[in-house]
């Protein structure tokens, strides 16, 4: 070990800087001290301006997550099914929509994305229904020579 004359027990230390601040110097007490029932009780609890809060997350809309899920399978596979998980995104969505207008429901953005997905197959094969079911008309009503 080492020997650090800065650390040694025997040597007198400096005296300490009298501190001038706002309280006044600190005696030692003389006399008795107070029973501790004599003393006043200081009320428990958290101080007012720290008191807990608990908050309840807001929940997350099942129409609209089902609305996003049966989106992206209607996108991925919805032609082997009809078109039938679109149809249902679409009408989930709309369901969502309403039921995350107020803001007790989150998830509002999963609902816009679920009509998003649903309306791309489905808009197509409403314009293709469309246009067989003219072409159907049309040529019933064309006469034939």
């Amino acid at each position: 070990m080492t020997y650090q004359p800065d650390l040694d027990p025997t040597r007198p230390q400096p005296p300490l800087p009298a501190v001038l601040g706002p309280y006044p110097p600190v005696s030692a007490p003389t006399g008795a001290y107070a029973p501790m029932a004599a003393m006043p009780y200081q009320g428990g609890g958290y101080p007012t301006g720290m008191q807990r809060l608990t908050v309840q997350p807001v929940l997350t809309s099942g129409m609209a997550t089902a609305s996003l899920v049966l989106g992206i399978l209607g996108v991925l596979g919805g032609w082997c099914l009809f078109g039938l998980p679109c149809v249902l995104a679409v009408i989930l969505g709309h369901l969502a929509l309403r039921e995350t207008r107020d803001g007790m429901r989150s998830g509002h953005g999963m609902a816009v994305a679920g009509l998003v997905l649903g309306y791309v197959f489905v808009g197509p094969m409403i314009l293709f229904t469309v246009m067989v079911f003219f072409g159907s008309v049309l040529t019933a009503a064309t006469p034939t020579p």
